[in-house]
């Protein structure tokens, strides 16, 4: 399978761009998972906040440093931490740091 990268502007109404490569496509992922992916958000970008309906979404945290808000509530999240938002909550996420944020992004459908 070929890995397929994109750059998307704006990502659910963030600041800048963030670049996600997609390391499964639909057919490998079923009707279990909507998106597995090596997410990467470069400096001062984000992932804005947004909800999950009918689905949840894990983040483990492979490089980099951001605040991560859990459902309004801003945490600071480094290498090696994971977040889970369930289905019915919200999130988003900012690289504050000054390099890239690198992330594993699974969202599973419910």
């Amino acid at each position: 399978m070929a890995v397929k990268t994109m750059r998307v502007e704006g990502l659910a109404g963030g600041k800048g761009h963030v670049l996600i490569k997609h390391l499964l496509d639909a057919e490998q992922m079923k009707r279990s998972a909507r998106m597995y992916a090596e997410v990467t958000l470069e400096p001062g970008c984000e992932i804005g906040f947004h909800k999950h309906t009918n689905e949840s979404e894990t983040y483990y945290v492979l490089a980099g440093s951001g605040d991560y808000n859990d459902n309004g509530v801003i945490r600071k999240i480094g290498v090696g931490d994971v977040t889970f938002t369930p289905n019915g909550s919200s999130h988003g996420l900012l690289n504050t740091g000054t390099e890239n944020l690198v992330i594993m992004a699974l969202i599973l459908l419910d």
